[in-house]
């Protein structure tokens, strides 16, 4: 027998406009578009599991989402801080040393070539 949600959601004429353009934006994230969706389909009246089956998503993810939109409305949608240990290294700091490291893969060949071509001319 499928559970019934304790959050039902109605939705603002503002709200819908809001989620509806997030799903049809080109620039938008996945995770962006699945809770949107998870919320337009919430609203239709469908069961968790339901929407779970439609979108191809655990039942649990969407069970969150219809309880957080309940809660907080739309900033409830938002990616909220993780847990853990913060980064050690920022993210240009990582890029820079991405950078520097794919640098030097491509370039010992040439390196190498070079050096076993001195040799060479020495000899």
């Amino acid at each position: 027998m499928p559970r019934k949600s304790p959050f039902s959601i109605v939705l603002s004429k503002q709200e819908r406009t809001a989620l509806e353009g997030q799903v049809r934006r080109y620039t938008s994230s996945y995770c962006d578009v699945i809770r949107a969706k998870i919320v337009l389909l919430a609203a239709e009246g469908l069961g968790n599991d339901v929407i779970a089956a439609r979108l191809d998503t655990p039942r649990q993810i969407v069970s969150k989402w219809r309880k957080r939109f309940a809660l907080e409305r739309l900033p409830g949608l938002e990616a909220q801080p993780r847990g853990g240990r913060p980064a050690q290294f920022s993210f240009q700091r990582r890029r820079s040393t991405y950078l520097k490291c794919s640098l030097l893969r491509t370039s010992r060949p040439l390196i190498r070539d070079v050096i076993e071509s001195r040799k060479v001319g020495s000899r």
